[in-house]
């Protein structure tokens, strides 16, 4: 993983993983964004992004999903446009979410990143590398946050690669993931 990026403008968030073995419910993971207020950087996010959902104003888009991992490099992409989103627009944290279908190593609980095989994430604007990695460090979190975005007060945008697991469903890590920690 890399620091901190000033100035930025579009990026895209692609994320990997390896198939199940045969015979065991599929790995699904998603790429979550969330938008947060300026008024309210650490509240609830005023836009919600992942799939099944698009953002409103169309500068977050998912561009490729998968629901097993199966495919040749990336198997999730997701393009955000900063320099097209509103003023009130003023943090964006992105993140990644196992969903779950059957538990990790057979016994009935969510899966984690350890169950999860060649997992890995790549943040670029352009063809410029920002940050890359895997989830290694947060083996027994079902989710985890990648990547923080935000914007001063000049309106240019800064990135911080921000890598922390959660133990927690769905639902529960879009409340959570862009809270103080």
């Amino acid at each position: 993983m890399t620091g901190v990026r000033k100035g930025l403008a579009k990026v895209e968030v692609a994320l990997r993983w390896d198939p199940s073995p045969a015979g065991t419910p599929a790995n699904d993971l998603d790429i979550v964004a969330a938008v947060y207020g300026a008024a309210d950087l650490r509240g609830t996010p005023v836009q919600l992004v992942h799939f099944g959902s698009r953002s409103p104003d169309g500068t977050i888009t998912l561009n490729r999903d998968s629901h097993t991992g199966q495919g040749f490099g990336f198997d999730e992409v997701m393009t955000i446009e900063l320099h097209r989103m509103s003023p009130e627009s003023g943090r964006v944290v992105v993140g990644v979410v196992i969903q779950s279908g059957a538990g990790g190593a057979g016994t009935g609980a969510a899966k984690t990143f350890a169950d999860v095989g060649g997992t890995g994430f790549r943040i670029r604007e352009g063809h410029t590398d920002l940050a890359q990695g895997d989830f290694e460090e947060v083996p027994f979190a079902t989710a985890a946050t990648v990547a923080e975005f935000t914007r001063d007060a000049a309106g240019a945008w800064s990135f911080e690669a921000r890598l922390r697991g959660f133990d927690s469903d769905p639902e529960e890590f879009a409340r959570t993931m862009g809270g103080a920690g």
